[in-house]
């Protein structure tokens, strides 16, 4: 078949352009396109998510108009999304051939070598981009993003900071800055920067919103709700400043103030399951179980996978001595998150209320593998071996969770009561000094858990030594 050959301008209407050139294909014809015509194609191809379309016409483009290297580049990048890393290669080489100072190349073969894990050849390309670039920001993002997946957060702070010299209102820049002040556990830094930056940029909704978090998260819970309202009045429709003023009015036990928080979330956005689930839990703490249940329900019809709503649930059947019930739920929660402690405590709670001593045990001894710092499992893991008359296996409990917690004042004295329980006078005694060496002031938990020991005159002596 004869080619023909058609010339095509740029059109300001790319849908006609894409038309033609499928009639192109369709035909098995010849067209020229002018270059601004082959992006606009490409481009529609990218946007409709069909990048193997899009590669194809980078194909015609860079056969059409050789010496054009954005079609390389173009094409080095689906080849990146198409996972075909040699081929984006290729063309990078070709396009640095044509233009050895164009920044977009250096870029691209930084974002390979990322993809792949080798960051150390992924920043010398970065730093090349940058040495030719004369718009930084993109450049310095990624920079960021590298030394953030080596590890290196104060590095990543420092181009992040230079991100923002480039474009003071750079979202992700100054979103990606709180995270690694997070995870360097310097809020103070934070605060200090973003209180800085908000001297300079008063009306960055971010800015507040990043500085309420700092603030949460150095419990300065009343600056941080200051800091919400500021972010709220400059974006009205900000629902994640909502929901974090919600969650930091939680804190302050200020429940119904948070659920009018965390609906009016609700103006802004379809609702969510973590709101309702958040909603569920203040009504909880309010005591108000029918509408916590209510929430919580409304959050695991909307996401089946969230653990915490049918946790939620069980808790308040609980509340209601539905303990049966209850522990129907506690097993949903924990079948989604396995690892959570707080889910095995609460079987093993409701194990115990409906009187299964030995499932009790059992999810006990799970809560204390998976935090040996949880006092209160050591405790009631021992009371349940206790009331099953083994008080060897009391002393055992007790003691592996003493060398967990061995400031914890309250395992010192329930091993004094067991051991005295158990006819071990001599070495209750000394564990007696050590436990009032711990905190002087807990004694009355020996009595608490042994009455008879109050008319041991030996024992009171030796306690008011201490509290003289």
């Amino acid at each position: 078949m004869e080619e023909e050959e058609f010339e095509f301008e740029f059109s300001e209407d790319p849908k006609h352009s894409v038309e033609r050139y499928e009639e192109m294909v369709r035909n098995d014809d010849h067209y020229f396109f002018d270059s601004h015509v082959f992006d606009n194609i490409i481009d529609y191809y990218i946007e409709k998510n069909e990048p193997a379309k899009a590669l194809q016409v980078t194909e015609y483009a860079v056969s059409q108009h050789p010496f054009v290297v954005t079609f390389l580049t173009k094409q080095a990048q689906l080849y990146l999304i198409l996972n075909n890393l040699p081929k984006a290669f290729e063309s990078l080489d070709k396009a640095e051939l044509l233009e050895p100072s164009d920044p977009d190349i250096f870029l691209l073969r930084g974002n390979i070598y990322e993809n792949l894990g080798r960051y150390d050849e992924a920043l010398e390309h970065l730093f090349k981009a940058l040495e030719h670039a004369e718009h930084e920001e993109d450049i310095l993002m990624q920079i960021s993003y590298v030394y953030q997946n080596l590890g290196d957060y104060e590095q990543a702070i420092v181009y992040l900071k230079r991100c923002l010299q480039n474009n003071m209102e750079n979202q992700d820049a100054l979103y990606e800055l709180a995270f690694c002040y997070d995870v360097l556990d310097k809020q103070d830094e934070s605060i200090q920067f973003y209180k800085q930056y908000i001297d300079n940029e008063p009306y960055s909704y971010a800015a507040w919103y990043n500085l309420g978090n700092a603030y949460h998260k150095y419990e300065m819970y009343e600056k941080a709700i200051d800091a919400y309202d500021y972010a709220l009045l400059i974006k009205e429709d900000f629902s994640s400043a909502y929901f974090n003023k919600g969650n930091t009015l939680i804190q302050l036990n200020r429940f119904e103030e948070a659920i009018e928080v965390f609906k009016q979330t609700f103006d802004y956005e379809a609702p969510d399951a973590h709101t309702y689930c958040a909603i569920g839990e203040c009504y909880e703490k309010l005591e108000k179980m029918e509408e916590a249940r209510n929430y919580y329900k409304k959050a695991v019809k909307i996401s089946s996978t969230l653990a915490d709503a049918w946790y939620g649930i069980g808790v308040t059947l609980d509340f209601e001595q539905r303990f049966f019930e209850s522990l129907h739920y506690y097993k949903k929660a924990l079948k989604i998150d396995e690892g959570n402690p707080d889910y095995w405590f609460a079987i093993a709670d409701a194990y115990y209320k409906l009187k299964n001593l030995e499932e009790s045990e059992k999810a006990y001894e799970k809560v204390v593998e998976l935090n040996p710092l949880d006092v209160d499992a050591w405790l009631d893991y021992s009371s349940v071996s206790f009331e099953q008359n083994d008080i060897k296996k009391c002393i055992e409990i007790i003691a592996e969770g003493i060398k967990n917690n061995p400031e914890a004042a309250e395992l010192h004295y329930r091993l004094v009561a067991y051991l005295f329980a158990d006819g071990q006078t001599k070495e209750a005694l000394a564990q007696l000094h050590k436990a009032l060496s711990a905190d002087p002031e807990k004694h009355y938990l020996l009595f608490e858990y042994l009455p008879v020991l109050q008319n041991n005159k030996i024992i009171i002596d030796i306690i008011n030594s201490f509290r003289r």
